[in-house]
């Protein structure tokens, strides 16, 4: 009998085009909200005498890390761009939410030089030496995140700030995504020269889309956005690294300049939204984009049937996995309330082909 590949090998042989043993799964940009996961971790004891972490560990092929965070101590709730945050309670957990846009009411040049932006320096890129030494026995593909260009600007700036700024005076909104773009193109090239090859994948992201298709003009978004894009991701590929891009919605517009912008794999296949369609998808881009996730957690996964689940899967591998080019997982976070027999038919029906 041939021994099972690796789950670097896997996701290798995906990123490459190429068919493996079974599709490769990951919970890249995703994961099992508290609720969710405190019923799962009930359905696996009682069921299989197992834990969630141990159900999931041989399953998952795509492991994150990051550097270790030594730079100035942050006030409570806020990150390291001066964006605060308060928890919104929706039942059993919680999501954080923005309450403070820290350029709000910034005026020009003057008020962005004033803001204390972040400094790469801030982190110990060396930390990462120890953390893939002690994951090395297990042979999973590593990621690193998170380059989201658009998101970082505008929630410094605001929502509604940043699109009136790209339809009024897209200096600003420009100035914004070079200092943002500036400080992942350093964060990105150490923590990559630190990872001394063995990072395989870096997560970029920009929700440019809703349920309903772009949030913004095709133009808008190619004219300020994507050359931003364009600088990290070719700084990305000069690493050796792969990139993958994450968006939420309906995307299928907007595809063909994320692949001229050096995308190499597109996330979270949200078919839920508008447009959004497997085998189109497939069919149109699939010779020149890897794709990850699809597996809906709007509608199937939360109101489906564990069947429902598992012909889902068995489509998504049949259509979006063809001659490789596929790692399956959730569209996004799989939320409270979805019925842990669900969650479970999602990786038992998807890691079967090497069972």
């Amino acid at each position: 009998m041939t021994a099972p590949l690796s789950s670097r090998e896997r996701v290798r042989l995906a990123l490459e085009h190429r068919e493996a043993d079974r599709v490769p799964v990951a919970m890249v940009c995703s994961g099992i909200n508290p609720g969710a996961r405190r019923a799962l971790a009930e359905h696996l004891k009682a069921t299989r005498n197992t834990t969630v972490d141990a159900y999931l560990a041989p399953l998952i092929d795509i492991q994150g890390i990051g550097p270790d965070y030594i730079g100035p101590a942050l006030p409570e709730r806020t990150d390291i761009w001066g964006v605060r945050r308060r928890p919104v309670q929706y039942g059993e957990g919680a999501y954080d939410e923005i309450e403070h846009h820290p350029l709000a009411a910034a005026a020009g040049e003057a008020d962005l030089a004033a803001h204390p932006w972040p400094s790469p320096d801030w982190f110990d890129y060396e930390s990462i030496a120890g953390k893939i030494q002690a994951l090395e026995g297990q042979e999973l593909c590593l990621l690193v995140a998170n380059g989201n260009i658009f998101e970082t600007s505008w929630y410094l700036r605001g929502f509604e700030n940043i699109f009136v700024d790209l339809a009024t005076q897209p200096e600003v909104a420009g100035a914004i995504f070079v200092r943002v773009t500036d400080f992942y193109l350093e964060y990105f090239t150490r923590l990559l020269r630190a990872g001394r090859g063995r990072i395989d994948l870096v997560f970029t992201a920009d929700d440019i889309a809703g349920q309903n298709g772009l949030l913004m003009s095709l133009e808008m978004w190619a004219e300020n956005i994507k050359p931003h894009h364009v600088r990290l991701n070719r700084r990305i590929h000069e690493h050796g690294a792969k990139v993958v891009y994450h968006s939420d919605g309906g995307v299928m517009e907007a595809v063909p300049g994320l692949i001229d912008m050096g995308i190499d794999v597109l996330q979270a296949l949200q078919f839920d939204a508008q447009g959004m369609e497997p085998r189109a998808l497939k069919e149109r881009h699939g010779h020149q984009l890897c794709f990850e996730g699809g597996v809906s957690v709007q509608r199937t996964l939360p109101f489906g049937t564990p069947e429902d689940v598992r012909r889902e899967v068995r489509q998504r591998i049949a259509v979006l996995g063809r001659a490789g080019g596929f790692i399956l997982g959730p569209s996004h976070v799989i939320q409270d309330g979805t019925p842990p027999e669900n969650i479970v038919a999602m990786f038992d029906e998807a890691t079967a082909a090497s069972a």
